[in-house]
């Protein structure tokens, strides 16, 4: 082979990824988007249970983000300090359910409706107060989950 024919076939564009590649993350994709939406169904269910009044703090908001992130916390440790998971584990209810129900789709949109309806006041210490609760949340979820395994090893 010829330069100029190596130059030409080193400029080729590359074929696609084989259909293997896919075909293995299929059920990755199909596991999250299960997950997904059983999150997702459950933070509803949690809106429609505990509504938010024009104007309001949306208390339910704030505590499924809350409530999602300390459980991340301690299903994190879980699977990797103690529990060798199936490999559809962590998309399925890490990424899905979890990632389904915390949401900061709905946490943004609660915060502009806030500011734009003249609650701005509230909608700014909603703002501090889910980012300052989510992460005090699962900093304290990791630190208790790490602690009940080292007393439970004793």
């Amino acid at each position: 082979m010829t330069a100029p024919e190596a130059e030409s076939l080193r400029l080729r564009p590359q074929r696609a990824r084989p259909r293997r590649a896919w075909r293995a993350q299929a059920p990755v994709v199909a596991v999250v988007a299960l997950g997904g939406a059983v999150g997702a169904t459950a933070r509803y269910a949690a809106t429609l249970w505990w509504p938010t009044p024009p104007g309001g703090f949306p208390w339910a908001t704030f505590w499924t983000n809350v409530l999602g992130c300390a459980v991340i916390g301690v299903f994190m440790v879980i699977i990797t300090d103690v529990w060798a998971a199936h490999r559809l584990v962590r998309p399925f209810f890490g990424t899905g359910v979890l990632g389904g129900f915390t949401t900061f789709s709905t946490y943004a949109v609660d915060i502009q409706r806030l500011v734009d309806s003249g609650h701005a006041r509230t909608g700014l210490a909603y703002l501090a107060a889910t980012l300052c609760a989510a992460l005090a949340a699962v900093w304290l979820a990791v630190t208790a989950a790490r602690r009940a395994l080292k007393w439970r090893q004793r």
